[in-house]
């Protein structure tokens, strides 16, 4: 069996908190990490190769995100400020203060619109067509917003402290059209790229749900409290992180561990897969991110495969 041998991208200097991929582009597909040191990096997502850190924050960035094409990059941060960047030269584009730390952040699917999530237990949709214009405001949690996700050009979802998973549609005034009450607050939320099955974890359970419905599909337990979870594109199987510094590939159907990685010295807080499934990246406490092949022993971005057979 081949040994897994992650690729470890430095120069963050603080945990490592959130990552997020670009879709294929003609020039590959990208990477950005949100940190707590204030300086979101873009990097190749083949490679983990920096490409150029986003300077203009002034405290922790909790969030990071990027458009389908990577022409656009948004970043939610303490300093209470989202910010919209162009990808490209790195300058803001946009600058959009709030009333508390921003936790979450997610460009709408044809980029026009900005979602944010705050430690004010807020929602906002800022229409990046329009400057200047007020945002919509949604209220409905009574915690921490942690994550926040466009379904489609409506619908939201949204996780929070308060332990609850909810669902939003813009057509349907500013209170939530549904919600679930989790046994403890989630860590983490995303959504398939099929828009079919959103994965969710909370405490030691990864659990995966119809995003249309709000009806849960599956539902394992793990030994270890999960900070982040993510399904394959082909979803034939799923990775975890959390507490115990290692990182977890489990089948889908059974929820049965196929293999485990430690090579993050602290807790994962973030794992997800590049929009092709070649590889998954981890952000972790110990202020570095990895990246793992998801085909151990084949030729793949800096990885080479050695025959070691006569």
């Amino acid at each position: 069996m081949a040994r897994q041998t992650p690729l470890t991208c430095s120069g963050h200097t603080r945990p490592v908190v959130d990552l997020s991929f670009s879709d294929n582009t003609k020039d590959g597909y990208f990477m950005i990490s949100a940190c707590k040191d204030g300086n979101p990096m873009l990097r190749q997502g083949e490679t983990g190769d920096w490409v150029g850190t986003f300077i203009g924050h002034k405290g922790a960035v909790w969030a990071a995100s990027l458009n389908k094409a990577c022409s656009r990059a948004a970043t939610g941060s303490a300093d209470f400020n989202a910010k919209i960047w162009c990808a490209l030269s790195g300058n803001v584009l946009h600058s959009f203060q709030h009333d508390h730390i921003v936790r979450a952040v997610d460009f709408s699917l044809d980029g026009n619109q900005l979602l944010t999530g705050c430690q004010e237990k807020k929602v906002r949709i800022f229409d990046l067509q329009s400057e200047g214009s007020k945002p919509k405001v949604y209220q409905g949690h009574n915690g921490t917003v942690k994550r926040c996700l466009w379904l489609d050009q409506n619908v939201f979802l949204t996780i929070s402290d308060d332990k609850s998973f909810k669902k939003w549609d813009t057509r349907a005034g500013e209170e939530p059209v549904q919600s679930i009450m989790l046994e403890k607050s989630a860590t983490d939320l995303v959504i398939h790229e099929k828009r079919q099955v959103a994965t969710l974890s909370y405490s030691n359970m990864v659990s995966f749900w119809n995003p249309h419905e709000m009806t849960m599909i599956k539902e394992f337990p793990t030994k270890t409290q999960v900070n982040s979870a993510h399904l394959h594109p082909n979803s034939e199987h799923f990775v975890f992180g959390g507490a115990d510094f290692k990182i977890y590939k489990c089948d889908y159907k059974t929820g049965s561990v196929e293999d485990s990685y430690k090579g993050h010295f602290g807790p994962v807080h973030i794992v997800r897969f590049s929009p092709d499934g070649e590889l998954y990246a981890s952000g972790s406490e110990d202020g570095t991110i990895r990246l793992w092949q998801n085909n151990v022993g084949t030729n793949y971005g800096l990885w080479r495969c050695v025959n070691t057979s006569d």
